[in-house]
């Protein structure tokens, strides 16, 4: 796992631009439903892990909340701290939780679960800092990803090019599916578990998505993309507009397309108790 978890390292470094651009726009839709999981109100302590752009945390301060937040990621702390003038931003890795027992009323994450080397113990230690009756509130991607999640990789597999042998497989593959995912925090010694589906379609033009994922090396499959010569990408590039063909929306009374697409997006929310 500690070979993951130096991927995850190398992987995000310098993407903090990209991410906040792109993908992050895409995980917004399940701030409201995620600090709403973890009963989020003012005078609420909240700690929120993985915090990148810092958009949940801006929420929960928008709801009068008292909050802290973390990131591996040195740059993605200080964008949240841009971000969220004020903000307690602390770089960690988890499962390291820099903070006493019982610190906090709830500890919420978006989309971080899935992108850490030991999700068990990274759990044992978001129930540590929790407060007794305290709510935990976790999102995490469907596994394996379809839709949004899908289409760069899926035009890489239809330009024939293969994944390389060197990017590890996430060890949250096994968890991705609402009844693991819902005994993982079980065997945490979480109470009250529970583990939604959420799915929404992410509107954005078709381009944006591929310059700001797969030409800008965020995620595993702008990795793979980065690595191919430029005739290998146009390759790829005409396979993925092929595909997200697909998800065109129609657009005024004649039908005609404005140019962006509606990609589905698949989600799971954990919600417990400590």
């Amino acid at each position: 796992m500690a070979d993951f978890d130096l991927y995850e390292r190398e992987l995000w470094a310098g993407r903090a631009p990209a991410y906040e651009r792109g993908f992050a726009r895409m995980t917004r839709y399940m701030v409201g439903p995620l600090l709403d999981a973890a009963s989020v109100a003012a005078g609420t302590r909240v700690l929120e892990v993985g915090t990148g752009p810092g958009f949940v945390a801006a929420e929960a301060v928008r709801r009068g909340a008292e909050v802290s937040a973390l990131d591996a990621d040195p740059d993605m702390a200080e964008t949240a701290r841009r971000n969220v003038p004020g903000l307690d931003v602390r770089v960690a890795v988890l499962p390291e939780v820099p903070f006493p027992d019982g610190t906090f009323d709830a500890v919420v994450g978006n989309f971080v679960i899935n992108h850490v080397g030991a999700p068990d113990a990274a759990l044992a230690e978001l129930r540590r800092v929790l407060r007794p009756e305290g709510r935990l509130a976790l999102s995490c991607w469907v596994m394996p990803g379809v839709g949004a999640l899908a289409v760069v990789r899926d035009a890489l597999d239809a330009a024939g090019v293969p994944w390389p042998d060197d990017i590890p497989p996430s060890p949250f593959l096994e968890y991705g599916e609402a009844m693991a995912f819902r005994r993982l925090v079980a065997e945490a010694g979480f109470a009250d578990v529970a583990v939604e589906e959420v799915t929404w379609e992410h509107v954005v033009d078709p381009e944006e998505w591929w310059e700001t994922g797969a030409l800008a090396r965020v995620g595993s499959n702008g990795v793979a993309v980065s690595r191919q010569d430029p005739a290998t990408v146009a390759r790829i590039k005409v396979e993925y507009d092929r595909l997200i063909a697909d998800y065109a929306v129609p657009d005024g009374e004649d039908g005609a397309s404005d140019g962006h697409v509606a990609l589905p997006a698949h989600a799971l929310l954990a919600s417990a108790r400590h």
